[in-house]
Order: C-alpha cells, then structure tokens, then sequence
C-alpha cells in the first residue's frame, strides 16, 4: 500500500544523486542492534562482551544485504566466474602460445590490418563506449523540467521510499522510479524539507513518521543507497532489564527509556515550516505536538492540548508561527507557537479528525476532513478563546460515503476555491468552495483501492498525486475532466 505521497519542486532533486558510503562498522553496529538485518545462528564470530568489535562476517554480509546483493548468491556468482575464466584459457591453450605459426593468414595483406593499437584507432569501435555512457547517465538524469514525485510505501512488510519522476511531453507523460530507500519502519506520513542541513542554500530531505516507531527519521533525497538517515528525532535511548521479588520468585521487568523530547508513540502527522525552514511540527498517537529544530535534532516545543491521538498538523501560509491540530477527541485547536501555553482557539467537529489544510488564498480560513465522511470549513476570525466553539462551520459537505472516511484532502495553490478528497471508498472529488457554497465538479476512480494519500503538484497544479491501498501511484490530470478545464483551464501554468 501507498500511505503517503508528496512533490518535490522542480529543480530541487539532484540531476545525478551521489551514491552513499558503504556503512561504517559504528552504522552496523546500529544496524543489527535495531533488527535491520537478521543475524544467523552460525555466524563465525560474535560481537564482542563490551560491544565494540563487529565480526569481519557481521561486517561483510550486512553490507552486501545493504546494496541488495547476499553473501551466499555473491560467492555462487564469483565461482561460477573462476569456472568460465578457467575454460577460457584451456580453450587458448597458452602453454603452447609462442609454438604457433608466424605465418600469414588467409585473406591478410600481411600488413596487421586487423589489428589496432588501441580502441581508439579502430573505426569499429569508436564512441560505442561514449554513446552507451551517455545514454545511460541521460536516463538517471532527473531535469530541471521533471516533476518529482515522494511516495511512501509498504509492501510485503517491507517499508521504503519511493521516488518517482514524472516527465510531461505532447504525447503521453513518462512516470518511472528514480531510486528508492529502503526505511526500517511502517512509513504513515512524510514532510518534504529544503533546510540546508548538509550546508549550501538548501537542502533536499523528507522527514519520515511511522507506526512502529516514536522515531522521525530524516533522509537525503540526493543520497541513493543510504542505509541509515542522516538525523533521528526522538526515539528509544535503551531497554532497562530490571528484577523484583513477587511471591518469593524473580520478576524480571523490561521497558525502554525514551530520548529527550521525544514522542512515545507512532507519528501520525508531519508539518514543514517553509518559512522558518528549520522548523517542523509533528502530531502523535501519544496526544502530544511537538515543535522540532531539524537543523539542531531538538524538541522545542511539546504540547498537550489534546485527550487522545493526534492525527493532523498544518502551518499558516501567511502567519508562519500559527499551528492547527486535529484529533481523535473530535477537536480541532489553533496555537501561536511563541505562546504555547496560551489555551488557543478550540472547534468541536463532531467527528474523528482524518485531514486538514488551510487555505493557501486566505489567511483565516481552514477545512478539516473527518471520519463519517464529512468536510467542514472554518473562518478563524469567529473562534472563541479557551473553549469549544458553539459557532457553526462556514459549511459542511457529505462529501463521501458516511461510513468511509475522508482520508486526505488537498488545496489547488493556484486556483481559489479549488479543493481535491480522497476517501476510504475508493473516489477522489473535486470541489468548488466559492462563496462557501461547495459544489461538487469531478469525480474520479483511480482504481487505487482505498484513498489514503492525494496531493496536488506544486508546480503543475493541476496534477494530482494519489496514493492508495493497491500499491500503485496514480497521477490525475484533473484538466482532463471537463467541467474542470470549462472552469479553471485558463489557469494552466
């Protein structure tokens, strides 16, 4: 399944990512502590009492498992190899090389015109390498005019990370995979970050919530064949071994420390500040918000506004320090960020909270999307302090069937009122919110199964990213509907 998808601007993806250092035996180490890879019952040598040592085997075959490749179909491999070389030169028989004849061969001149110094010289051969070079490298070069694609993924119990290129032309658009990233936990949320945390102008990274995990891992999209992400937030520190008495027997006690500020249970939601591009809010099954630094791997705010599991956080486009939540309590609640003990402003929604986004051409307005299939939106300005609002929605839409919810939902950033959901029952809609009057423009089955993810295209707008519980990314153009290029066709980018 598909539980998360996002774009990344053109232009920000590396042309040819560099490809990563084999692991260190420090990263191994981490590697096989944290269950990555498996370690079998007849290694050779074990890791040493204190923990410092890793086996040369250890060391050998989780580096081969980290580049896809076993230490068993490597050793077949090269044995099959000395086989072939060894018939090779009993076909030559080069013992008895120098006892061959002089002589000139039928059809030569006798001049060596069959032999050439070098490859160079031979007009056979000539710019075959440099052509096969070039094609190569021109189809793992990503182009400033691709679009970018993150698609988060699970599959066979085994979570990576996608990325996709998408490439427009006059005929039909060309979408394959560029490279993925193989991540040890089940991926529920991503948040595309371009803090420049490796140096320069900007970066290039996507910050990672997971089910199994109260760890946010950052990785580097211009990296391929990384095994470990560049920065860890939060997490387990250590697992403490402890026993007590009970009815004259030992009960031994196990639990884990937790790292400082960090959640103590799956990450639900992510945000990126792209104002302050350093800052990245998170939403936790622990009830908690938190406020990260990326660039210094520290909490800095955690919050606790709500009574049970949050599942959404979004940033305001024109106030950068302004945070909305949503959560499981049926409550969607704004914060200021440099006042986070302030109580805020509180909606009741009477329904479990699955998205929501503000509105890109207006400050004060926001959507949330809920579990019995609904969409409300809300103006901030009629908001009350402290409590749970009484104030009607500005509207309310039985956008999808009440029995599935609204899983995702997504603005268009270049045309006003327009709004993409994606649901549980297997549909993606369109809507016109003008005048908070919504109407319903474009229906679509992607065939995706159930709806988890949908995202609209930074830089071709109309182009909508969905993700879904079949595998397979899908991208809609949603001006192919009619109704929406009679409307909005205008405003192709």
């Amino acid at each position: 399944m598909i539980t998360a998808v996002s774009w990344i601007p053109k232009g920000n993806l590396k042309a040819v990512p560099d490809v990563a250092e084999p692991p260190s035996k420090e990263e191994l180490k981490e590697l096989i502590e944290s269950g990555a890879f498996a370690r079998s019952n007849d290694d050779e040598e074990e890791i040493e009492e204190d923990g410092e040592e890793i086996s040369e085997v250890d060391h050998a075959k989780a580096v081969a498992e980290a580049f896809g490749k076993s230490s068993k179909s490597k050793s077949a491999s090269s044995s099959m190899e000395v086989d072939e070389v060894a018939q090779g030169l009993k076909e030559l028989d080069m013992d008895n090389y120098d006892e061959e004849d002089d002589g000139i061969e039928l059809f030569s001149s006798g001049m060596g015109d069959l032999y050439y110094p070098s490859n160079e010289m031979d007009p056979y051969l000539k710019d075959v390498d440099d052509e096969d070079d070039e094609e190569d490298i021109d189809d793992t070069t990503v182009k400033p005019t691709d679009s970018v694609i993150i698609c988060a993924r699970n599959e066979d119990d085994v979570s990576h990370l996608e990325v996709y290129v998408y490439e427009e032309s006059s005929g039909s658009p060309n979408m394959y995979v560029h490279h993925h990233i193989i991540i040890p936990e089940f991926p529920l949320c991503t948040a595309w970050i371009d803090c420049p945390l490796k140096g320069g102008e900007k970066g290039n990274f996507v910050a990672i919530g997971s089910k199994e995990s109260p760890t946010i891992e950052i990785w580097d999209l211009d990296v391929r064949d990384e095994v470990l992400p560049c920065i860890q937030l939060g997490g387990t520190e250590e697992m403490i071994v402890s026993k007590k008495k009970k009815n004259k027997k030992d009960k031994i006690c196990l639990w884990q420390t937790y790292k400082e500020g960090s959640h103590t249970d799956s990450v639900l939601g992510l945000a990126w500040n792209k104002e302050f591009r350093n800052i990245l809010a998170s939403a936790s099954a622990d009830k908690k918000v938190k406020v990260w630094d990326v660039a210094t791997g520290t909490c800095k705010i955690t919050m606790e506004h709500h009574t049970k599991e949050v599942q959404a956080v979004a940033w305001n486009h024109y106030a950068p320090e302004v945070l909305l939540s949503g959560s499981f309590d049926q409550t969607v609640v704004l914060k200021d960020g440099r006042q986070p003990s302030h109580s805020g402003f509180k909606w009741s929604v009477m329904s479990d909270v699955e998205s929501l986004a503000w509105d890109p051409h207006s400050e004060h307005s926001f959507v949330v999307s809920l579990e019995d299939g609904t969409v409300k939106g809300f103006d901030i300005r009629a908001a009350q302090s402290g409590s749970d609002s009484d104030l009607k929605p500005s509207f309310t839409i039985q956008a999808h069937d009440q029995d599935k919810g609204v899983s995702s939902i997504s603005y268009n950033i270049s045309s006003p009122n327009l709004l993409a959901t994606g649901s549980m029952d297997k549909t993606v809609k369109l809507w016109d919110l003008s005048n908070n009057e919504p109407s319903c423009l474009a229906t679509h089955k992607p065939k995706a199964g159930a709806v988890f993810s949908i995202s609209f295209a930074v830089d071709n707008p109309f182009l909508l990213a969905i993700g879904g519980s079949k595998g397979e990314l899908h991208v809609w153009d949603t001006l192919l509907d009619a109704n929406v290029a009679r409307k909005y066709g205008s405003n192709r980018s």
